[in-house]
């Protein structure tokens, strides 16, 4: 396995009456292994391509000519809501952590909202002769992804010239006759066809994140190839007893239900997993609050929220799931010397220690502080942060959600709710319109 995961802290026999007690996991598991069917039977039949993505890689070398000819300009704008932003997001974030993009690669932008201000910036800084935009609506008739479009062509046309859409410009929507192909089309702009059958928030395997994610320079070879370690398994098994995706959703639909833990708390120690928290956040939260089920995701961040967040988390209500992310950075960075330290008495506990000591303590630290405090807590620890780590991560929370999903009676590919928002904002944009 590309990482550990450890519940123990969570059940009852260790924190008392805020954890889970293990008949009630073991009930939650076998309600959970008739899921493990379903899951085989929507590979099989076609129900859900996204499970055949791990093995695939005939569509990656088709994507290879387009991610080349975009790897080639100093920046790409990446134009999509939710996931159609987030997969790519997440991805890149393994090339470029704030400093850059990896060597001879662009410096990617995710537009994800419609904030004129943001836009009018963008266009009025970056050189869009030599900046690449790639909009992606699945449905083709997103508004922001749509708005987005059309800001970006009115300013390539007015600082470029009307042929640079067609050469600057790939969008990814599914094949239907919809507004933003019928767009693309006027323009002559390459369209690489979405799958309808694979919702926003799980595209990070398909084209939506391995397109951004190999401009970037991602191996999305390797990142199917986690993912692959993790699904695999669950489509072998016989029961969802011993399997990762399964003991984490048993685990929180466990809590809420017995122990009226309704938020969950996922906090990387990780600067490279930052974005991925987002992209759980959105998964978790889109997928299973319906009907009144579901429990809140919270993103934090280590070390920084123990300095925002932790007086809440310790001091606060006992109602919040944690799982930390820790990655094994022992010896990692300088290590710093007595003479560094100057002699200074207070700092002895530094001497001899690196950067990736301490942040492997503080983690360490706050899982046990919040532990003794009596709050649920799980740990996943990986060795290292790298495509296959990442691909097996987000394969595993994709599974747990489809998992409590199951568990809870919801549908973990819909979102109704979204969709009133939607059509509520085109009312209110054709009453405007009207006024």
């Amino acid at each position: 396995m590309l990482y550990d995961q450890n519940i123990d802290d969570a059940l009852e026999g260790s924190i008392g009456k805020k954890g889970l007690p293990a008949a009630s996991l073991e009930a939650e598991l076998k309600r959970a292994t008739p899921a493990l069917d379903k899951i085989r039977t929507w590979k099989d039949d076609g129900t859900l391509p996204l499970l055949k993505l791990p093995a695939r890689r005939d569509d990656l070398e088709a994507l290879k000519p387009h991610a080349e000819r975009f790897a080639k300009f100093e920046h790409v704008v990446v134009m999509g809501s939710g996931g159609s932003s987030m997969s790519g997001k997440t991805l890149a974030a393994l090339k470029d952590q704030g400093f850059g993009p990896a060597k001879g690669r662009p410096t990617l932008h995710f537009m994800d909202n419609v904030d004129p201000a943001r836009f009018a910036a963008m266009t009025a800084q970056l050189p869009l002769d030599r900046t690449g935009f790639i909009p992606i609506s699945k449905s083709g008739g997103t508004p922001e992804t749509l708005m987005a479009t059309f800001t970006a062509i009115a300013a390539i046309e007015a600082k470029v010239g009307k042929q640079a859409v067609a050469t600057n410009m790939i969008a990814i929507t599914e094949p239907t006759d919809n507004p933003l192909r019928k767009l693309m089309t006027r323009h002559g702009a390459t369209i690489l066809d979405h799958d309808p059958k694979i919702g926003g928030r799980y595209t990070v395997f398909s084209l939506v994140g391995a397109l951004p994610g190999m401009i970037a320079g991602v191996d999305c070879a390797a990142l199917r190839e986690g993912a692959a370690s993790v699904l695999d398994p669950v489509l072998a098994a016989k029961d969802a007893k011993g399997l990762a995706p399964a003991i984490g959703a048993a685990l929180s639909v466990g809590l809420s239900k017995e122990r009226g833990i309704n938020i969950t708390v996922l906090m990387p120690y990780v600067d490279r997993l930052e974005t991925f928290a987002f992209w759980y956040r959105q998964i978790w939260a889109e997928s299973l609050g319906k009907n009144g089920t579901g429990t809140t995701p919270i993103r934090a961040m280590g070390t920084i929220d123990q300095h925002s967040q932790t007086q809440l988390y310790l001091g606060g209500p006992i109602d919040k799931l944690f799982t930390f992310i820790i990655q094994d950075t022992s010896g990692q960075g300088t290590r710093l010397t007595p003479a560094m330290l100057g002699g200074d008495k207070a700092l002895d506990y530094l001497s001899g220690q690196s950067m990736g000591d301490l942040l492997l303590a503080e983690a360490d630290a706050t899982a046990a502080t919040v532990v003794k405090s009596g709050r649920p807590v799980r740990v996943i620890r990986i060795p290292t942060v790298d495509e296959k780590t990442v691909g097996a991560l987000m394969m595993h929370y994709m599974l747990e959600t489809m998992f409590a999903a199951e568990l809870w009676g919801v549908d973990a590919f819909d979102q109704p709710e979204v969709e009133a928002s939607k059509v509520l904002t085109r009312q209110y944009l054709s009453q405007r319109r009207k006024s």
